[in-house]
This record gives structure tokens, sequence and C-alpha cells, in this order.
């Protein structure tokens, strides 16, 4: 068992953070596994200096630790470069890469009959995009309309060469492909089993944003992969993401990228036509296939709600460990009232984490899936 800790150097963590860091720790330690701590510092300008190391300290406050050095996502760069340039050399050409049953070739070549490029340069700017979509689900989610999407190769080049602004997305199956190609499922410890389908719940979603810097969805994508994290823990608003991760991930199995794809790298069944473009074929498409999401554990985690009903987060100045820190608030209070939450235990009181781990199931968490909503300045007076 290999789990992670992810946190965004953005602020202070607060006590929606330190319960999804708890749940993440007692996942990964009842099962004797690692835990790793990646700072997903991709979004630079949301970076608030030094928070990472605010971050750390908090954690060991709390007495939750991890194993080796910490992983920055700033430091990783090349590696979603690459993750990029081998997508941008993918075609779709028959099998379903993304481990569902079904023939990929209706959902894989343009209406010419060409294989069609996996991820394309995207001009549309966000006023285009609410424009000409419909949120989804009442969420308030987008769903790409497709519009770079038909452009022909002619004119996507001739934009590029003038310069024109544009981020780099990844196609997903079209809604008029079996519902066998464009659906992805995986069992959540948590929630259950789940089914999203690509085409109409997420749509081709950015891979490198139009400023320059990869997107959440790749870069996590590939540090996962790459860091053999057979568990994740976090928020029930990120089960969406998770079935587009799912499909970036089994593209990078496919064009041989991290430790579950090496065996690929030797050129069975990914042809390389005369114009530099891999497709991967039938085999290839196979030998990825039940390799990612039966890989990984998902646990998604009822979100933290403030007392006033809005999900807590730094930017809404929720109540953060500094504030609890000062008020001399002991943090086996916090570590105890995190495990209340989270139906470890069934009324708040102060605990170690280890003292914890004999207590804790996933069970004990889908007792209950509802959100939680908290008035944390009542709690810690």
């Amino acid at each position: 068992m290999v789990g992670r800790l992810a946190p965004s150097p953005t602020g202070r963590m607060h006590i929606g953070n330190v319960y999804a860091a708890l749940a993440a720790w007692l996942g990964v330690r009842a099962a004797n596994g690692r835990l790793l701590l990646r700072i997903e510092d991709i979004d630079a300008p949301r970076v608030v200096p030094d928070a990472d190391r605010w971050i750390m300290d908090d954690l060991t406050w709390l007495g939750l630790d991890w194993d080796g050095e910490a992983v920055y996502q700033s430091q990783r760069l090349d590696r979603y470069e690459l993750a990029l340039r081998r997508f941008q050399e993918m075609t779709w050409d028959g099998g379903t890469v993304d481990g569902v049953d079904g023939n990929a070739d209706d959902m894989s070549r343009d209406e010419g009959g060409a294989a069609c490029p996996l991820v394309y340069p995207c001009f549309c700017s966000r006023a285009d995009i609410r424009t000409a979509s419909a949120p989804n689900e009442g969420d308030g989610f987008l769903i790409y309309p497709g519009t770079c999407r038909r452009l022909s190769d002619e004119e996507r080049q001739s934009r590029m060469t003038c310069g024109d602004r544009h981020s780099w997305r990844i196609a997903v199956p079209d809604a008029s492909a079996a519902a066998s190609d464009r659906v992805v499922r995986f069992d959540d410890r948590v929630f259950g089993p789940q089914s999203f389908d690509l085409a109409r719940q997420l749509g081709d979603v950015v891979i490198r944003r139009s400023d320059g810097l990869f997107a959440y969805q790749l870069a996590v994508s590939v540090d996962d992969l790459e860091m053999g994290v057979t568990q994740i823990v976090r928020g029930r608003d990120l089960l969406r993401s998770t079935a587009i991760q799912l499909w970036i991930r089994r593209w990078l199995c496919a064009c041989g990228f991290g430790a579950m794809g090496e065996d690929l790298r030797d050129g069975r069944d990914v042809r390389e036509p005369a114009d530099g473009l891999r497709t991967v074929g039938a085999e290839a498409a196979a030998a990825v296939r039940g390799m990612t999401s039966q890989s990984t554990e998902f646990a998604h985690l009822p979100l933290i709600d403030a007392a006033d009903g809005r999900r807590m987060a730094k930017r809404l100045n929720s109540l953060d460990m500094g504030t609890l820190r000062e008020r001399g608030v002991d943090p086996r209070e916090v570590v105890g009232y995190c495990a209340w939450l989270l139906g470890v235990i069934d009324e708040p009181q102060p605990m170690e984490p280890h003292d914890l781990l004999p207590m804790f199931s996933w069970r004990a968490v889908t007792a209950d899936t509802s959100d939680r909503r908290v008035n944390v300045d009542e709690v810690f007076r």
C-alpha cells in the first residue's frame, strides 16, 4: 500500500485539510503501507511563500508523519512536458485504451476516416466556452463543446503559427460512441461503484493551460503513476476528476510512461507511421486493460462545510492551524475531532493518531456519507 498526502501550498491548513490528511494517514498506516508527501505547487501564481513549510510543520505537530523526502511538483515540470510531448505523438487507431469493452474505431476516426489526435490545441477563451456550454448536473461544471476539436489540421497549424494563445486538451470519446467506449467505472471505498460518461459528464479537458502552466489533471495523473501510489484519499468533489485521471493514466501507460507502462516501451504493437504519429493498436490496449483503476484504491470523503454552509477553503479564511496553535489548542484535540468527523470514534475526544489505528476502517466512514457542517470556533475555544 502506497498513499500520499498532496497539499497545495496556498495557505495554512484548515480543519478540512486535516480531516482529509488524517484519513489518508490512517488508510495507509492501518495497512502497514508507505505514505508519501507531495507538495502540489504546480499553480505558481496561487502559491504562498513558506506555506509548504507551514504545512509540514502542522503535519508534524499533529503527529501525521510521512516516508521519505517531500516531492515538489514544481521540480517535475520535465515529466509533465514529456507526457504532453508523447500525447502529441499519439492518435487513436482501434482498441479501447481506457480499459472498457467495445470497439473504439467509431470514436477514434474523424469523418474522413483518418486517425484523430489524442490532444489538440484549443483557442477558446473562457467566455467562448461559457457562451457555448451549459452547466452540467447543476454544479456549475462546464462541458467543453468541442469547438477546436472540429478544426482542420491546416487551421490549427495556421493559428499556432500566428501565435494565437491556446491551451492543450485531451480528447475523450464523443457522445455518438457506444456507451461501453465512453464510460469509465471504478469502485470507491466510501461512495461505492462509480460510473462516469466521459463525453456527457466531462468532455475534453485541459491538460496544459493557455498561460503555459500544466493543469492539475495531467500533473496528478503523472505523479500518482510514477510514484507508485495505490491508495488515493480526497474529497468527494473530485470523484469526477478521478474518471478523467484514469483516462489520462491509461494513455500514459499505453505510450510507455511510468512504471506500469515500461513493458510497452519496446514498441510492441505501437506502430509509428511515416508522419511520426504513434497509433496504439488493440494488443497494446489490452496490455494496459485493467492495470489502472483495479490497481489503485480510491476513497472520496464527504466534504467539510463551515457553520454558514460554505465549504471550508483557505480563500474564505476558514479557521486554520496557525490560529488554533496560537490559541493553545492541543493537537490531540484536533486529531480527535477529525477522527469523530470521519466516524472512527463516537464523540470528539483528544487522541493520538497511532491510538486510532486499531479503530479505523473504511466501513466507519461509509456509515454517513453526508457532508459535515462544523463550527470550529465553538469546538476549539
